[in-house]
């Protein structure tokens, strides 16, 4: 398209049980994650699902939609009454709780390319490396995980970095002797 985005364009893996819609809105994803976001999305959704022991199960769809700040903060805003952008927002099509088989459609992840960008630079994270962490992040929230608890958070995390470190990225909540919270703020969305 000559307006710099695309269409979303499923990319069907029958093996792995997943279908994924990628919307690429904002033309400066690549450039800012160095890649082609596709083949990024692909492993830490296919991760996530594997380690979730969804892998093999019926085929579901997940929608990921890459933006800028401005129309994340418009979701965050309409959805969840926070007049400011996140870096991810996940939009699950039904309540799961963390075991539950997702249906034929699990749901929409949305993230906002500036505030990833600005993370992974405060962070001194390479952006692909923040990119997956929030992709697996906002799956998890699809498939029903939670952080608003401190025995829910504690189990997300360790599913987390044990997703991460099976892609190769090293423990994002890693004690670096700051005293910041390295929790994403993305979030999930009931419809």
């Amino acid at each position: 398209m000559s307006d710099g985005r695309s269409s979303p364009a499923p990319v069907v893996d029958a093996a792995a049980g997943l279908v994924i819609a990628l919307a690429v809105e904002d033309e400066g994803w690549p450039a800012m994650l160095g890649a082609d976001p596709g083949p990024l999305v692909r492993e830490a959704l296919d991760a996530v699902l594997t380690r979730a022991g969804f892998a093999a199960g019926p085929p579901t769809e997940i929608s990921v939609t890459l933006v800028d700040d401005a129309a994340v903060h418009g979701l965050n805003r309409e959805w969840r009454g926070q007049d400011k952008p996140t870096n991810i927002l996940s939009f699950p099509m039904a309540a799961l709780r963390p075991g539950d088989a997702p249906g034929p459609l699990l749901g929409d992840l949305v993230l906002a390319r500036e505030t990833c960008a600005r993370e992974a630079a405060a962070e001194g994270k390479p952006p692909a490396d923040h990119f997956r962490h929030l992709l697996v992040h906002g799956t998890l929230h699809l498939l029903g995980h939670d952080h608003e608890e401190d025995g829910e958070a504690d189990a997300m995390e360790a599913l987390e970095i044990a997703i991460l470190a099976g892609l190769g990225i090293p423990d994002p909540y890693a004690d670096d002797g700051e005293d910041d919270d390295h929790e994403p703020n993305g979030e999930q969305v009931t419809r």
